[in-house]
């Protein structure tokens, strides 16, 4: 696995990465690890559905994570299990 700290992100990247911080630790219990450990080598179609899981609002996201509802996009729900799925295994 390539060190995340060895790849340089892309304008469009640190944006991402910004807008990742969404300051509800709830969030960031599942969302942080993804963005350090693995964002920055997640495939395209990866980083696109990351970027479209950015757009929801915090309740809705917290509702998806709790698994109390799911989005629209299946690449988006197949996205947040995975991120449920490595916080899990970290533990």
């Amino acid at each position: 696995m390539t060190d995340s700290m060895n790849i340089e992100p892309t304008a469009t990247q640190r944006r991402i990465i910004y807008q990742a911080r969404r300051g509800l630790k709830e969030l960031d219990f599942y969302i942080d690890p993804y963005v350090k450990l693995h964002y920055l080598q997640a495939s395209d179609e990866e980083q696109a559905a990351f970027a479209t899981l950015l757009n929801y609002e915090d309740p809705d996201l917290l509702l998806f994570f709790l698994g109390q509802e799911m989005p629209q996009e299946p690449e988006v729900a197949e996205l947040i299990n995975k991120l449920k799925e490595l916080r899990y295994a970290k533990d």
